[in-house]
Formats: C-alpha cells, sequence, structure tokens
C-alpha cells in the first residue's frame, strides 16, 4: 500500500485575490490527494483556525485507483491562516498547492503533505 491514514497541512492561506479576470489563474490552495487502493477511500477533512473551532469534518470519497483534488478555497474564507488535518479509512498520499496570482508574476508553492499517520 502506499501513503498513510492521516495528512496534516499546518501552513494553509487562501491568498486574498487575484491579478486577472482568468478563473483558472486565480488564487487557490488544493489538497491533491492519491488513492492508489483498489476500494475507494473515505477521507474527512477537519479546517483548523487561529481564531474559531474548527470546521468540520468535510467529507469525499475518492475511488479507487484514482485521484481528487478538493480546492481548499471552497472550505476557507480567502485571506484566512488555517491548517487542515485529513483522515481517511485507507491510505493515501497528499500533496498541498497553492497558487498566488496576486501579482502578474504569479507564484505556484506545493510540497508534501505531513505524514502523520
Amino acid at each position: 500500500m502506499i501513503g498513510t491514514t492521516t495528512w496534516v497541512i499546518s501552513d494553509g492561506y487562501v491568498p486574498p485575490g487575484s491579478s486577472g479576470d482568468d478563473p483558472a489563474l486565480a488564487s487557490h490552495e488544493s489538497a491533491c490527494m492519491l488513492n492508489t487502493n483498489a476500494e475507494p477511500a473515505r477521507v474527512e477533512l477537519t479546517v483548523y483556525f487561529a481564531d474559531r473551532e474548527p470546521a468540520g469534518p468535510h467529507v469525499l470519497t475518492i475511488p479507487g485507483r484514482r485521484i481528487w483534488h478538493q480546492r481548499l478555497d471552497e472550505l476557507v474564507p480567502a485571506g484566512t491562516d488555517y491548517s487542515v488535518v485529513i483522515q481517511s479509512d485507507r491510505p493515501i498520499v497528499v500533496q498541498h498547492t497553492r497558487l498566488d496570482s496576486r501579482q502578474a508574476a504569479n507564484a505556484l508553492m506545493t510540497t508534501i503533505a505531513f505524514p502523520a499517520g
């Protein structure tokens, strides 16, 4: 099996704006998840904040041998610091990606999430 069942993205921040009108280049963050198992993976995302109680769990299913890109800006208000804990009933792999297009020179950051499971 590839992956683990608990992942942490501790440096979350959805940039509060974009420099252009192209929706494909809007500032955002994603949790990119890979399920190499033959069976579906039930995944829960719990979002933590500095100034309020956690949100979630947000539940999703990743089909067997498939990927899922969860846009985190759908779960978190723009301009907000946050962390997210991702728990799965099967081992998965999680990568964190941020597109910051507040300036004309876009910045793309990606890193593997912390495998805590």
